[in-house]
């Protein structure tokens, strides 16, 4: 953008000090964002500040005339000038920001509260409910959140008249302006507590500790927060609670994990019982149930064991219990173990032992003894 500084304030080009002084403050407030919402105003505004900053510094603006008025960037001098000022002398002006505001109400909403709850994975399978105890703010008794001793009322401030703020005239580049400002006296609220409640010195509540009880649904993970609408603490001058969050930590089990829907369980199970088959007892969260181990079961086979995991969240249908199988294999046998197990394996075609039977590696090492 190119134009001459001058047209940009519609000046002339002997134009005074004051004259220059004078069509900027017109033309800044025509353009300030307060007062004109066109999207361009903003560097239009920015581009006559630029032209004052020059016009106004007679160094600048000598270099400005000797160099033919061209070049709206870069000119002489450079930086000096803070075009926030500009924002800075209409905030809280009257007829624009702060137009219309009144008091701040005393009334506010509480905060949020989070508290942590441990539970069992026993409370995941079927749900649960707990009772949880925490400190927050409640509503004061004595005055009901009124903020007032009992038989007191607030009164308006006399020195906003209960408007909240009041006006002051500050100096500035475009001459005098109107501010806004808090009162100091009601802090904005409009009205004044003469006599505050003692019992909560004001504030229209009090602190001490509350009880409630969590229904905990089945099919909950670690780390699942339950949200309480209205249970967190109490607002200021009888302001809407918030909300109390309940974070759920979900303790490791002994025996059972968690997999999706599914509790899985590890079962040792000696080799004879394995190669037999058998039946095992297990205690489960829903009481004594049989393992049914089949002849021939190996490491990492699963025995399920169905609708016996966890509930999902939102719906009934529950997940099963798998009982992975781990085949322990005997050791320090006795020598008539031994010779048992020797014996069993001559039956089945096994036996590598005692040389009855060479195995690839014997016979590979007897080869080299005969070379």
């Amino acid at each position: 953008m190119n134009e001459d500084y001058y047209d940009l304030l519609g000046v002339s080009r002997d134009a005074t000090k004051d004259e220059i002084k004078k069509a900027y403050q017109k033309k800044a407030r025509a353009l300030h964002p307060d007062i004109n919402p066109d999207p361009e105003a903003q560097e239009k505004l920015k581009a006559i500040s630029h032209a004052y900053e020059t016009l106004s510094n007679p160094e600048k603006r000598r270099m400005y005339d000797m160099g033919g008025g061209s070049g709206m960037g870069g000119f002489p001098g450079g930086g000096g000038f803070d075009f926030a000022d500009i924002f800075d002398m209409f905030a809280g002006a009257t007829g624009m920001r702060g137009h219309g505001q009144g008091p701040q109400p005393r009334r506010r909403r509480g905060g949020d509260i989070l508290r942590r709850v441990a539970i069992e994975l026993r409370d995941v399978v079927f749900g649960a409910e707990k009772e949880i105890t925490y400190r927050t703010s409640v509503l004061c008794e004595t005055c009901q959140g009124s903020c007032c001793a009992p038989g007191t009322s607030t009164r308006t401030c006399s020195a906003c008249q209960g408007s909240g703020h009041v006006q002051r005239v500050a100096q500035s580049l475009l001459g005098q302006v109107m501010t806004m400002a808090p009162c100091p006296t009601c802090e904005g609220h409009g009205d004044v507590i003469e006599q505050p409640c003692t019992a909560c010195q004001g504030h229209g509540r009090v602190t001490q500790d509350q009880t409630v009880t969590v229904r905990i649904p089945s099919g909950v993970e670690h780390g699942t927060r339950i949200q309480l609408r209205g249970q967190g603490e109490m607002g200021e001058a009888g302001g809407p609670a918030g909300d109390l969050f309940v974070e759920l930590s979900v303790a490791e089990h002994d025996i059972f994990t968690r997999e999706g829907d599914d509790l899985v369980a590890h079962l040792t199970v000696p080799m004879t019982a394995a190669a037999l088959g058998t039946t095992v007892p297990l205690e489960t969260f829903d009481g004594e149930q049989q393992v049914q181990i089949d002849p021939g079961a190996q490491t990492g086979d699963e025995v399920k064991l169905r609708g016996l995991g966890v509930t999902p969240l939102r719906r009934e249908r529950r997940g099963d219990l798998r009982v992975k199988l781990a085949v322990l294999t005997p050791t320090g046998l006795t020598e008539e173990e031994r010779e048992l197990l020797e014996q069993f394996a001559r039956l089945r075609g096994d036996e590598t032992t005692r040389g009855r039977r060479q195995g690839p590696f014997a016979k590979l090492r007897d080869a080299f003894r005969d070379l």
